[in-house]
């Protein structure tokens, strides 16, 4: 091979020509604009920038090194959506977001995660990164097929109420994920069933037929077992009042002191169920009776907390009574 023809290989990479300059930096900033400002080598690679311009950038201070395979093209702080797909690149063949952190690249609000949790094949190499938290699985959840790799929503969701830190926070992942509609009920509920082993199992099992079937979950809590423990009467469940556009069932009534308790499943919180669910509080209240709402998450996370307001409520509207 003569001098030229050497010159001519060298210029390029994998049947592309090198860029350089401005029209280099320019396709890496397009690049990166899909991945919060960072970009793979190999992406960079793909498109005619080697090993010695991404070095050569970096010398000149206008790109850094963000890991072994990510390179920040837009400054040195990396963002939450260039993070999650620099804890992808990093930590090894086969990664894919999982977790809370998953649920955030779905779109998830209302809660920060303070590390990122990934998941990868057990026997696949793996490498421990600053601010992720990996997960060495046996068998690795299917990916979504776009975006940033990820597990599908409501494996996601399971797996972020078994790595909580608390049963608090479980519930509130399990619970957010269908509010704000990142998966259905159904979909959870099917994904449930095919776990078979699960820390938190009672808990997470408990709180799911909570979310996705809030009458047969309210079966199995015994509400009137619980009222029970704190030495009130036993309600009437399932009531039947008449209101203004027909007939209205309640959850459960003390009808002696005019108290109805209302427990509210998690699909209480979807569509228009809060604006039924006021009305019917408020015809209640206009009948003349008390209504103490309690979600039944609330049951499962602090019941000594809410059976003493029912507790409360009642003695007061006793006491009124034989005044």
């Amino acid at each position: 091979m003569d001098a030229a023809a050497g010159a001519a290989v060298e210029r390029t990479i994998v049947g592309r020509p090198l860029l350089y300059g401005v029209q280099r930096r320019t396709i890496a900033r397009e690049l990166a604009a899909e991945h919060g400002g960072v970009v793979h080598r190999r992406t960079l690679a793909q498109h005619g920038i080697d090993r010695h311009g991404i070095r050569h950038e970096m010398e000149a201070g206008r790109w850094f090194r963000a890991g072994r395979h990510t390179v920040a093209v837009t400054g040195p702080d990396l963002g939450p959506e260039a993070l999650l797909w620099r804890a992808v690149w990093e930590s090894g063949s086969g990664a894919r977001l999982d977790g809370a952190s998953a649920l955030i690249a779905d779109g998830l609000t209302g809660f920060t995660h303070a590390l990122i949790d990934v998941s990868l094949a057990a026997d696949n190499r793996h490498h421990p990164v600053e601010g992720v938290r990996l997960h060495r699985v046996a068998v690795p959840s299917p990916n979504v097929r776009a975006g940033i790799p990820r597990v599908a929503t409501e494996v996601a969701a399971i797996h972020a109420g078994q790595w909580a830190v608390s049963n608090r926070q479980a519930a509130l992942l399990i619970c957010l994920s269908v509010q704000q509609r990142l998966t259905s009920p159904a979909r959870l509920g099917l994904a449930w069933r095919g776990v078979t082993r699960s820390p938190r199992r009672a808990f997470l099992g408990a709180v799911i037929g909570d979310v996705t079937d809030g009458a047969h979950s309210l079966g199995e809590l015994d509400f009137t077992r619980m009222v029970r423990a704190v030495g009130l009467p036993e309600p009437t469940r399932q009531v039947v009042r008449e209101g203004p556009k027909g007939r209205v069932y309640l959850d459960v009534s003390w009808d002696d002191v005019g108290l109805v308790v209302e427990i509210d499943g998690g699909h209480h919180a979807l569509a228009l169920n809060p604006i039924d669910d006021a009305l019917r509080q408020n015809d209640r209240v206009v009948a003349g009776e008390r209504v103490i709402r309690i979600p039944v998450i609330g049951l499962r996370l602090t019941p000594n907390e809410f059976l003493a307001q029912v507790r409360q409520m009642y003695d007061v509207l006793a006491r009124n009574q034989i005044r």
